[in-house]
C-alpha cells in the first residue's frame, strides 16, 4: 500500500469521527434543549397561576374592584406582593444582594416593604397598603388579608426567628401591630389598632392594646371582612361595669340614711323636687361579670 492510499484511509476515518462526534453532540443538545424548554414551561405555567390566584384574592376581598387591567394597574399590595416573590425565590436561592435590592424597589413604589426572607401564602392580600411591613422571620399562611398600616415585627434584637407566624383565614386590621415570634392561629380576626404580643387561639376576635381575645359565642370567624362595628370593646364594658356600681353605692349609701333618720338623708343632684329612681343591682352584677370583664360582649 502506498503512502498516497494511508493517508486517504486517515483522512476518510478522521471525517467519519467528525461525523459521529457532530451526531452526538447535536443529539445531546437537542435533549438539553428540550429539557430546559419543558422546564421553563412548567415554570411559567406555575406563576401564571400564582399570579391568576393572587388576582382572584383582590376580587374576592375587595368590592372596589371592577376589572383585571384595575386590579393589574392600580393595586400596590398587589405590585408589593409580586415584587417579594421574585425577591423571595432569589433569596431561597441564596443570591447575594439582589433580593434586598428588589425588596427596597417594592418599598419605593408601593410604600410596602417585605423583607425577601417572608414566607407567603396563596392568595395573600393588602388592602390599600401604606405603610405595612413584614419582617424577615415572619411567615404568612393562605388568605390572608392585611390592612394598611400593619406592622408584623420584632421585639428587639433577637436572632432567629422573632417575628410572627400567622395562619390560614386571618383578617388583621389598619394599624395593627403584630410583635414577636408569636403564633396567630387560623380564622383570627384582629381588631383596627390592635398591639398583638401574645399567641392569639384559633377562631377568635383579637382587640385593644395589648390584644387579647375576645369570646365570639363559637362562631367561626371568616376571611372576606372584618366588621369594626361589632367588635366588642373591653374597656367600654370596664367603664360601664364600674358607673353601674358607683349607682348601686349611691342607692345603698341614700336608703342607709333615710334608715337611719330621714331629716339626715341627702337628695341626689338633681333639679329641684325631683328624686333619682332606684336602679336594680341586678344590672350592676351582670354588668361586672368576671367573664364579661374578660371581653365578653354584654348580651
Amino acid at each position: 500500500m502506498s503512502s498516497g492510499d494511508v493517508d486517504a484511509d486517515r483522512t476518510r476515518l478522521g471525517r467519519d469521527s467528525a461525523s459521529g462526534t457532530r451526531e452526538t453532540f447535536s443529539g445531546d443538545t437537542l435533549e438539553i434543549i428540550r429539557a430546559v424548554a419543558a422546564r421553563l414551561a412548567g415554570l411559567a405555567q406555575k406563576l401564571a397561576d400564582t399570579l391568576a390566584q393572587d388576582m382572584q384574592a383582590v376580587r374576592e376581598r375587595d368590592p372596589a374592584a371592577r376589572s383585571n387591567l384595575e386590579i393589574l394597574t392600580c393595586y400596590p399590595g398587589l405590585h408589593a406582593l409580586w415584587f417579594h416573590r421574585v425577591a423571595h425565590a432569589l433569596w431561597q436561592k441564596d443570591v447575594p444582594l439582589a433580593p434586598r435590592l428588589i425588596s427596597q424597589l417594592g418599598r419605593f413604589v408601593t410604600g410596602i416593604e417585605i423583607h425577601p426572607g417572608a414566607t407567603i401564602g396563596e392568595k395573600f392580600f393588602i388592602d390599600h397598603g401604606a405603610g405595612v411591613v413584614i419582617g424577615e422571620t415572619s411567615e404568612v399562611g393562605d388568605n390572608v388579608t392585611l390592612y394598611q398600616g400593619v406592622t408584623l415585627g420584632g421585639t428587639g434584637k433577637e436572632t432567629g426567628k422573632r417575628h410572627p407566624t400567622v395562619g390560614d383565614n386571618v383578617v388583621v386590621g389598619a394599624h395593627s401591630q403584630l410583635l414577636g415570634s408569636i403564633d396567630v392561629g387560623k380564622d383570627v380576626r384582629v381588631g383596627a389598632g390592635s398591639v398583638l404580643v401574645h399567641d392569639a387561639p384559633p377562631n377568635t376576635t383579637v382587640v385593644g392594646n395589648p390584644g387579647r381575645p375576645v369570646v365570639s359565642e363559637g362562631a367561626k370567624v371568616g376571611i372576606p371582612d372584618i366588621d369594626y362595628t361589632h367588635l366588642p370593646d373591653p374597656m367600654a364594658e370596664a367603664m360601664k361595669c364600674l358607673v353601674r356600681r358607683v349607682v348601686q353605692l349611691e342607692n345603698e349609701v341614700e336608703e342607709l340614711r333615710k334608715s337611719a333618720g330621714g331629716s339626715t338623708a341627702t337628695k341626689p343632684r338633681t333639679t329641684a323636687k325631683k328624686t333619682r329612681p332606684a336602679r336594680s343591682t341586678k344590672a350592676s352584677d351582670d354588668a361586672c361579670d368576671q367573664s364579661r370583664l374578660d371581653g365578653t360582649p354584654e348580651v
